[in-house]
């Protein structure tokens, strides 16, 4: 079980969340929840109080939940198998 003093400790290392999370074998925003004790989902409101809060990020601790998505506009792998498929479905006479 990963404590809040784990956390806490690695933040003052100056290690980021995600890299915290992998350190512990967590994901960054349970990391960041039991760090600071409040949800990385932005699902709560932060109070004066709550901001000075060791290990709080400033803003955008949503994106250790909720990571950008991945849309690559190029596959190697994708373009492989198109190239198979077609040689196998006209192949050369």
């Amino acid at each position: 079980m990963v404590s809040k003093q784990q956390v806490l400790r690695l933040v003052d290392q100056g290690h980021g969340y995600p890299e915290i999370g992998r350190m512990l074998g967590v994901p960054a925003g349970q990391a960041y929840l039991v760090g600071t004790g409040i949800p990385a989902d932005g699902g709560d409101t932060v109070t004066g109080r709550q901001r000075e809060r060791p290990g709080l990020l400033p803003s955008r601790s949503q994106r250790l939940v909720n990571p950008r998505e991945a849309n690559p506009t190029h596959s190697e792998r994708v373009h492989e198998w198109m190239r198979d498929r077609a040689r196998r479905d006209h192949p050369t006479r």
